[in-house]
């Protein structure tokens, strides 16, 4: 199965944003007994290397420089994901046939990243920019946008995101900011099971 078709399927995109690899591994490991399966890492590039072993789909987040598209492939990281959307990243992408997922803002955007072959085009921050309606909005005219919305989204709009038209959803901090190991992997599971209805 082709990764955007898997993406597409699992509907939660988990995000870990945390420079401490122990803390990082323990997030991704709950998330992963919690049924995420794909999983992006704003960690560095030794937890991806580790992550990579399991069955779990690793993003690479944070990529700016080609440099550091480089370095996640070679650390096992099957998709790359930018905050920018920038020429020399898709040429890369073409060039190692590797799956980018840039990041942008307006309709514009999202329409010239889709006429570059994006394959998954992440709305950042999408909370700020309007948050369910703005997706709403932005797909009503260009329904062939793949669009993840990321960016301060809660729990409960996963599902509105879902029904907006988005592909799959961009899920962090409120996922993971959370008393405990037991609690995030509680949460991640009702969150599966909530999207599977969808």
């Amino acid at each position: 199965m082709k990764l955007l078709d898997v993406i597409k399927q699992e509907k939660i995109y988990g995000i870990i944003r945390e420079d401490d690899p122990k803390k990082a591994l323990e997030l991704a490991s709950a998330y992963i007994e919690g049924g995420i399966k794909i999983l992006e890492l704003n960690c560095p590039t030794e937890v991806t290397k580790t992550l990579a072993k399991t069955e779990a789909v690793i993003a690479q987040g944070g990529i700016i420089t080609t440099q550091q598209a480089h370095l996640a492939l070679e650390n096992g990281a099957k998709i790359i994901s930018s905050p920018i959307f920038q020429t020399n990243l898709t040429r890369f992408a073409s060039c190692y046939q590797a799956f980018l997922i840039p990041s942008v803002t307006t309709p514009n955007e999202a329409y010239n990243a889709w006429r570059a072959r994006m394959p998954l085009i992440k709305i950042y921050p999408v909370a700020e920019m309007g948050g369910v309606e703005y997706i709403k909005e932005m797909v009503k005219p260009m329904p062939f946008l793949n669009l993840l919305p990321c960016g301060f989204v809660k729990i409960d709009e996963v599902v509105e995101y879902l029904k907006a038209g988005a592909k799959a959803v961009g899920v962090g901090r409120e996922l993971y900011a959370k008393e405990n190991y037991s609690d995030i992997v509680q949460t991640a599971k009702e969150l599966v099971q909530i999207v599977k209805k969808v």
